[in-house]
Parts: structure tokens; C-alpha cells; sequence
């Protein structure tokens, strides 16, 4: 009887707040005062108060594009919401998410299908760490079971025990296709395989619902253990705006049947009231967003902050090998620092990674060590939840091929949250990769993908090299980067010496920027050609300068970029100023590469006063396994001959 009162006095007001608010919002979209799409949870109001009125203060909630529901049941806050569809710099992210991209307090919200469900997962994963309490749920629609990741994602959750409450709402529709032409087999079949806990109930018979969807809570909550609530339901609108091309008799006879709409009939006098109230709320959000300024584009993205210091100093040479090095970072920072954790795959001690960099480090640490199935993109993601509640993740994706598998949870999640919900959050996750060839792996595990990866919002992208030491650069990324970082590692430049650099004709120092800049300079006489290059193949440059020199008659200053993107170019302005001629050389291929944006930046700095300017990089075509035609494909052998041509000399 509690149960029965408690839904008819308080959930039906608040199913009818958020059926009526996403009423008045198609109707602002007519108006013209909403930008951009809304996507109504109208019949399905019911599932967001069951799941969400149980909670704690400190869980938290991972919601999709079909989020007001979620989000008004879990937060409350009206105001925040309307003002932020409306564009409004009172709303709950500025103006910038608007319907699909919310946050507030514990609230995350995106309008990626899937991707979610790992970052959700890595939260839960850092609560547990934390021993607390607080659990994570995360609402996805029966369409997001066609993702992969979220399979990797029961996986992951089974695996490691994450506590972990993930609702399917199954409105029966996938956009415009019918479950029946969108999934094969039976829905709770596939949790099930993974061996999580399954709870199913339905929007129709509410007092199942809300007592399933606190059993449910209460399972996760008390056995640390992943569990998966079906719920099916059906939405009354459209999917978004008009895009409706259903049976309508097929919705009127879900109308008929709809709790609120009943309600409705049953109690009219009291169902009026409540709309009354409802509506004045609504109104006075309006009204209130109406009196505020949108958001404004200059002050959302800021100013750009550029490093000031061009100062260089004489280079340090350590006895110990690029990959030592690295190692001894993680050795050290493990020891200072608990809320560091490092995450990949087969890192676990003796065998210690595919190139030893994690060696030693479970026998030590073995709380902060995490080994993963084979399942880049849902790691990817669980080190975005890990970084949201708190951790410091390093995350290391076994060769750089396989980053395209992690793209979505970098793009798309990792490098958004902070502009996505008005810089109310930050991501601190750093994505370590080795790149590049040279050892005769082929096609699928020699490339230097950096050209994909440069100028992803909101992201650094570094480029280890021999020259500077690993170490600092991964102490710089820990207590500078307060955003998402990939770092490319070059598999040959992990067994060599750093700073171990000889040429009796040049002098070697970098300047003292937190991702220093190298400069080779010729020691008794001015430069004529300026070369920058970045990652491994920098020491293969280094060692050519000599015959560089002897093919091209022109004297060569190497510099050596520590960080790809954003770019810093004060370094190379300073040396072609001098030299007039630039070539930059990558290991990658050149087209829509790094090179290509050094060439523009400097073109549009200088304008007439360069000369000559020449990308060299790989041959486009996949990296091959031959040794003779791995050569012929990679610049490093050829590098001297490679800038005659170039210059056409």
C-alpha cells in the first residue's frame, strides 16, 4: 500500500514534470528558440523515477541521447535544463550539450550509442577502489545492443566484478527499425553469457517496476557485482522531432495503455491540479531562461595559451635505454602516487608487456596494475570512467595499429567532456602507444599513425624520441595535463641510449619548455637548411646530417618536437627565419600529415620569406614485411638521398 501511495502522490507528478516539459520543448523547437533536434521520453517517464528515486546522493548516472527523463528524475533541476536546451548560459552545461550532452553533479550524458557503457563501467571501477558504497547506472535503449563494445564492456564488468547497474529501456524501435528486423535471439540471453544478473519488468505494471528496479539497486549494491534490468516500454512520440513512420494504430493502442494517461482518466481533478503546478514550473523555467544571454562563442573557447620560454640549454646524456627509462617513471610515480593506475593488456609480471615497459611493476604494485582482456575500445572507455572518478590512468594500447580501435572513446568521449559540459570536468587519461617500423612486422603492426591522431580537440599528442629523456616528459604529462594525452613511442628508439647523441660538428640543446624542443646546430658556421622531425626517426636524421651535407652542399639544422599537437612553432620560425629552407620529415606517410601542418603553419607565418619547403614521409602503401622493401617504403635509410630529391638538387 506504501508503494501504491507513494507513486500515486508523488511519481506521477513528477512523470507528468518531465512528460510536459518535453511538450513544451517541440514546442520551442517550432518556435525557432530551440537549436537542434530533441529526442522525447514521453511513455517511458516511469522507468527514469523507478531507478532513479532509490539512489544515494553520491552514485551517479550515465544517461544517452534520450536523457531529459533521466536527468530531471535524478537532479531536479528544471531551470538547469530548459536554459540549457534554449542555449542559455544558465543552463546545467552552458548552452554547449544542449538535449543529448548533459552533466550535472552526478549526471553524465552523451549521444554516442555504446560508449557509455565502458565509461560508466570505469567510474563504478574507481568507486570500488575507493571502497565506497556508491554505485554507477547506466540507461541505454534495446538499439545500443547492436554496439560491440558494450558486449566487451559484460565482459570487462564480469571479469572484475564492477558494480555496475546497466537498464536496457526497450521501446521496441531502434530509430525506425523494428527489434525484430534490429536483434537476433532474446535480449537478456546476452548478459546473461557473461554470467550477470538479470531483472526484467516493464513500464505498464509500476509497482513490479519500482519494486524490481530497488531489488535490482540493491543487488548491485550489496554483492559489488554487475547486473543487467530489462525494461521494456514504449515511446509515445516521434524518435526526434517528426520523424515518426510507425503504425498509428499501433501507438494509439500504447496510449490507451499509457500509467499516466490513465492516471489521467481515474483521477481527473487530481491529475488537473498537478497539471496546473506543472505547467506554472515549466512557464516560470521559460521565462527565466528567456531573460538570460545565450552563450557566447568567445568566452567558451578561451584564449589559446602558448609556452613562452625559448630558451635552450645544453642536452643531458643518461646511461639507460629509452624503454628503462619509461619503466623507472611508472616505478616511481606507483610508489608516490596510489591514484595512479596503469591498464592494458598481458602487463602483468614476468612477461611484463609486449615491449617490458610494465616490467616489475605488478610484483609492486599490484592494486594499481590492471590487465585487460584483448578489448581496446572498452578499456579505452573504462580509463575515461577511471579518470572522471578520480584516478590518474596511463593506458597502453600494445602496437599503435590497434589505437583505431579506440577512437570513438577518444574522439567522441575522452577529448569532449571538458568543452561538452562547459569545462565543469576534466579527463586526465594518457593513451601510451608504440609506433612504427623497422623490425619486420608488416602491414598490421609497423604504422606511424600520428597523422590520424593530431588535432583531436582538447588533446596532446607527444612523440617520445631518444634524445630527451622519457621520464621527464611522462613527469611533465603527470603534473601538467589536465586532459586527454597521447603519447607515440617508437619501437626501435626503446633500445637506445638517451641523449646519446655524437657529431663532432654539432652542438645538441633543448630549450626549456615542459616538452622541450631539440636543436642540432652546426658548431662554427651559420645553417642553410632547417629539418624538423619528431619520434624515432629523429636519431636517424641526426645521423645523417653528415651526408645530408654531402649530397645537398647545404648545411642542415635538425630540430626535434617533443609534442606533435598542439603544435608550437617559435622553435622552427626562429631557424628558417635564418635559413629560408625548410624540409620536414616524418616516418609516417606525408599526405595530410604532421608534416603538412608544419609546412602550412610556417607558409602563413612567413609567407615569402621561405623558399624552399618539402615534406618527405613513408610511401603510402601498407608497411611490408621484406626487409629490402620495408626500406624502400620507410625514409630511414634513405634520408640524404631522399631531401637531394626533394630539393631537386
Amino acid at each position: 500500500m506504501l508503494l501504491t501511495k507513494l507513486i500515486t502522490d508523488n511519481y506521477y507528478a513528477d512523470a507528468l514534470l518531465i512528460r510536459r516539459t518535453e511538450d513544451h520543448f517541440l514546442n520551442l523547437c517550432n518556435q525557432g528558440k530551440i537549436n537542434g533536434t530533441i529526442h522525447t521520453s514521453s511513455g517511458q517517464e516511469f522507468s527514469a523515477i523507478a531507478f532513479t528515486s532509490p539512489l544515494n546522493d553520491d552514485d551517479f548516472i550515465f544517461s544517452n541521447h534520450r536523457c531529459h527523463g533521466h536527468y530531471l528524475a535524478s537532479t531536479r533541476d528544471l531551470n538547469g535544463l530548459v536554459a540549457e536546451l534554449m542555449g542559455k548560459e544558465s543552463g546545467a552545461c552552458g548552452g554547449v550539450g544542449s538535449s543529448q550532452h548533459l552533466y550535472k553533479k552526478n549526471f553524465y550524458s552523451n549521444g554516442v550509442q555504446g560508449g557509455i557503457v565502458p565509461v560508466a563501467a570505469g567510474m563504478s571501477l574507481a568507486a570500488k577502489k575507493n571502497n565506497s558504497k556508491s554505485i554507477g547506472l547506466v540507461f541505454i535503449g534495446d538499439g545500443t545492443l547492436g554496439e560491440g563494445v558494450v558486449y566487451e564492456t559484460f565482459n570487462l564488468c564480469s571479469l572484475m566484478k564492477i558494480p555496475l547497474l546497466i537498464v536496457c529501456e526497450n521501446n521496441q524501435y531502434a530509430q525506425s527499425t523494428k527489434i525484430k528486423d534490429n536483434l537476433s535471439g532474446e535480449i537478456l540471453d546476452r548478459p546473461k553469457a557473461f554470467g550477470i544478473e538479470t531483472f526484467h519488468s516493464n513500464t505498464w505494471d509500476l509497482k513490479k517496476l519500482f519494486s524490481n528496479a530497488k531489488e535490482s539497486i540493491n543487488f548491485v549494491r550489496n554483492s559489488n557485482l554487475t547486473a543487467f534490468h530489462l525494461v521494456d516500454t514504449y515511446r509515445l512520440n516521434h524518435h526526434s522531432k517528426s520523424d515518426d513512420n510507425r503504425n498509428p494504430e499501433e501507438v494509439k493502442e500504447y496510449v490507451k495503455k499509457d500509467p499516466l494517461n490513465l492516471f489521467e482518466a481515474k483521477n481527473p481533478k487530481k491529475f488537473n491540479s498537478m497539471l496546473k503546478k506543472v505547467n506554472e514550473q515549466i512557464s516560470n523555467a521559460i521565462s527565466k531562461a528567456d531573460t538570460t544571454n545565450e552563450l557566447d562563442g568567445i568566452a567558451y573557447i578561451g584564449e589559446e595559451h602558448n609556452e613562452k620560454n625559448s630558451e635552450f640549454i645544453s642536452l643531458e646524456v643518461i646511461g639507460e635505454r629509452v624503454s628503462a627509462r619509461i619503466n623507472l617513471f611508472f616505478h616511481e610515480i606507483l610508489n608516490r602516487d596510489r591514484k595512479v593506475l596503469f591498464v592494458g593488456e598481458d602487463i602483468l609480471s614476468p612477461y611484463g608487456g609486449a615491449f617490458k615497459i610494465t616490467k616489475g611493476l605488478s610484483d609492486k604494485f599490484p592494486d594499481n596494475i590492471i590487465s585487460t582482456p584483448i578489448s581496446e575500445l572498452s578499456i579505452t572507455g573504462l580509463c575515461n570512467g577511471l579518470a572522471l572518478g578520480g584516478y590518474r590512468p596511463f593506458l597502453e594500447i600494445m602496437f599503435g595499429d590497434f589505437i583505431t580501435l579506440c577512437l570513438d572513446q577518444i574522439i567522441n568521449h575522452a577529448s569532449k567532456f571538458y568543452h561538452m559540459y562547459n569545462k565543469q570536468i576534466n579527463c586526465p587519461v594518457v593513451f601510451r602507444t608504440p609506433m612504427g617500423g623497422g623490425r619486420g612486422y608488416g602491414p598490421t603492426h609497423s604504422q606511424t599513425l600520428d597523422r590520424f591522431l593530431v588535432g583531436i580537440d582538447n588533446t596532446s599528442v607527444i612523440a617520445i624520441n631518444s634524445f630527451i629523456d622519457p621520464k621527464l616528459i611522462f613527469e611533465s604529462i603527470y603534473e601538467n595535463e589536465q586532459h586527454p594525452t597521447i603519447v607515440i613511442e617508437n619501437k626501435l628508439d626503446y633500445a637506445r641510449f638517451v641523449g646519446d647523441k655524437k657529431n663532432n660538428s654539432y652542438k645538441i640543446s633543448k630549450n626549456k619548455s615542459i616538452y622541450p624542443v631539440v636543436k642540432c646546430s652546426p658548431k662554427s658556421i651559420e645553417p642553410d637548411l632547417t629539418i624538423v622531425s619528431y619520434g624515432g626517426i629523429a636519431s636517424d636524421i641526426f645521423q645523417s646530417l653528415d651526408q645530408i651535407f654531402q649530397e645537398t652542399e647545404l648545411i642542415p639544422e635538425l630540430l626535434v618536437l617533443s609534442r606533435i599537437s598542439p603544435l608550437d612553432i617559435k622553435a622552427i620560425i626562429a631557424s628558417v627565419k635564418r635559413t629560408k629552407k625548410l624540409v620536414v620529415i616524418e616516418e609516417g606517410a606525408k599526405e595530410f600529415g604532421v608534416g603538412a601542418e608544419i609546412l602550412s603553419r610556417i607558409s602563413e607565418e612567413l609567407g615569402g620569406e621561405l623558399e624552399i619547403s618539402k615534406r618527405i614521409g613513408a610511401k603510402a602503401v601498407p608497411i611490408p614485411s621484406s626487409r629490402s622493401a620495408e626500406d624502400y617504403v620507410l625514409p630511414n635509410t634513405t634520408i640524404a638521398m631522399d631531401i637531394k630529391s626533394g630539393l631537386n638538387l
